[in-house]
């Protein structure tokens, strides 16, 4: 689901159903970033890696959605590493498009989702981070369902402060939701922001019906 990190979220409404199949599930490993992907820059590594699907998400009174009627039936994800910078990419699909369309009213659109993923990151923080803040910004629109979200932390090391931000861009188009999170140095934003939006068009360029 978005924002949940492939969570098979367990809520009052019940729990995401989970019936995969091999065609979408290699439906959504050829949505995945690949190496080549960073555009030949040294110092990348990584792959693909398995889904979490026992994740619960964010967790929040305010900001429980309904996820018993949503069908996830593929599931990839990857993520790469290099000099501080963190990108892990999670591609989901499922049933039908309208279920695309129903998860990102009831989450991504929902008043509850901003104050939910402050508290559900700040406390799955290390405890030398303090979170600074958390806000939507301006994203280009690559697909139909388009959205990105900020939250700043500072980290103390010895006698040193670090400013970090954690990225989170939320794309869906068809039956695919993709969510694509990035961990690097808070000075960095607008190379970053600049590099979430080429690697959110390569994304959203490989999905299929």
């Amino acid at each position: 689901m978005f924002v949940t990190a492939a969570a098979a979220s367990i809520w009052d409404d019940g729990r995401q159903q989970i019936h995969l199949t091999s065609a979408d599930n290699a439906a959504a490993r050829h949505v995945l970033l690949r190496k080549a992907d960073f555009g030949g820059v040294p110092g990348w590594s990584g792959g693909t890696k398995k889904p979490d699907l026992s994740s619960s998400g964010p967790r929040c009174a305010n900001f429980h959605p309904k996820y018993s009627d949503i069908v996830l039936t593929g599931v990839a994800e990857s993520e790469f590493h290099n000099a501080g910078i963190y990108i892990d990419d999670e591609v989901q699909v499922l049933e039908t498009a309208p279920m695309v369309k129903l998860d990102w009213q009831r989450s991504v659109r929902a008043p509850g989702l901003l104050p939910c993923l402050r508290t559900y990151l700040a406390k799955s923080a290390p405890a030398n981070a303090k979170v600074r803040g958390i806000h939507a910004f301006a994203f280009p629109r690559v697909a139909q369902y388009t959205a990105a979200f900020r939250l700043v932390f500072d980290v103390k090391t010895g006698g040193n402060t670090a400013s970090m931000l954690v990225d989170l861009v939320l794309v869906g188009r068809g039956r695919t939701e993709v969510t694509l999170t990035t961990v690097a140095p808070y000075e960095a934003r607008a190379v970053m922001k600049s590099a979430e939006a080429k690697l959110a068009h390569i994304l959203v360029s490989r999905i299929s019906g």
